[in-house]
């Protein structure tokens, strides 16, 4: 089966190794120039192990694809819209597994609600080099109940991955955006790895509020967070992942831009439009942004 990838970071090229692995004939489809060429000359490498895929830089070279991953960063989606756009099948599915809040409403806009599917998944990877991912933390992949997903479905799970399938991924999405909210913004300004934000006493106490904000934007929106609650979701991911670099640290480390306007800036904007005090992740969100300004 054929299946496109948006994207050649981390989580980009764990999916791309495992599936090529599973036997799919996969194409990733970028625009870091490096990561192409490294991905065309030595396949996706992950934790090691080459598997061949093959690049593209354009979607012309990947028309009439059926199914496809959006695996680019949260401010890259737009251009990835655009591309899908020009070469997704008529019938064809588009699955974000993307960080923040979002990206299936800016995929939809492009593509039609039709040919776009919203998932989170847990897993974590970190880029060890052009095309080259080292596997993270582990978890499934849940996918929105889609007419067209049983092909993506089952290939996903003949590469290995534990699939779920939801008929409502909100909640997930919430749960999974507060613990990026929580996590992923005070790694990237203390420089640390996911697990010294716990044994850090005012990171913790800062983790556990940025955390409390986003579950109570979530609340007001009516959204049931999936337990334990935002606040020691957040610190068991932290545990988990322990020796991670969140994927934010890795953009800052690397002078790129950041998710941060998707994770701790669509809490605020979505806390201000239902007057729910977000007073913690605003400025941390500045913050951040301040790295780059």
């Amino acid at each position: 089966m054929d299946m496109l990838i948006l994207g050649t970071g981390a989580l980009a090229t764990l999916f791309a190794a495992r599936l090529s692995a599973a036997g799919a004939d996969v194409t990733m489809l970028g625009s870091w120039v490096e990561g192409l060429a490294a991905l065309n000359e030595r396949g996706a490498q992950l934790d090691g192990r080459s598997f061949p895929v093959r690049v593209a830089a354009g979607p012309e070279a990947c028309r009439g694809a059926g199914l496809a991953l959006v695996l680019v960063k949260a401010w890259q989606t737009e251009r990835a819209a655009r591309q899908l756009a020009a070469c997704l099948a008529d019938d064809g599915l588009a699955v974000t597994l993307q960080n923040g809040l979002g990206n299936d409403a800016a995929l939809a806009r492009f593509l039609g609600p039709q040919r776009v599917a919203a998932g989170v998944t847990t897993l974590g990877a970190t880029l060890s080099g052009p095309g080259r991912a080292v596997s993270g933390g582990a978890g499934p992949v849940t996918l929105e109940a889609h007419p067209r997903l049983p092909g993506l479905e089952s290939l996903l799970r003949r590469a290995g991955f534990d699939v779920r399938v939801a008929a409502d991924v909100r909640a997930l999405v919430w749960g999974k955006l507060a613990v990026n909210a929580a996590i992923n913004p005070l790694t990237a300004l203390l420089r640390v790895c996911n697990g010294e934000l716990l044994e850090m006493p005012s990171a913790r106490m800062l983790m556990g509020a940025l955390a409390g904000e986003a579950g109570a934007v979530a609340e007001s929106l009516g959204v049931a967070l999936p337990a334990p609650g935002p606040v020691r979701s957040a610190e068991e991911v932290a545990r988990r992942t322990a020796q991670n670099r969140s994927s934010m640290l890795q953009d800052v480390l690397r002078g790129a831009p950041t998710e941060v306007d998707a994770i701790n800036g669509a809490v605020v904007r979505e806390g201000e439009r239902l007057g729910v005090p977000v007073t913690v992740n605003r400025a941390v969100w500045r913050l951040v942004r301040g790295l780059r300004d």
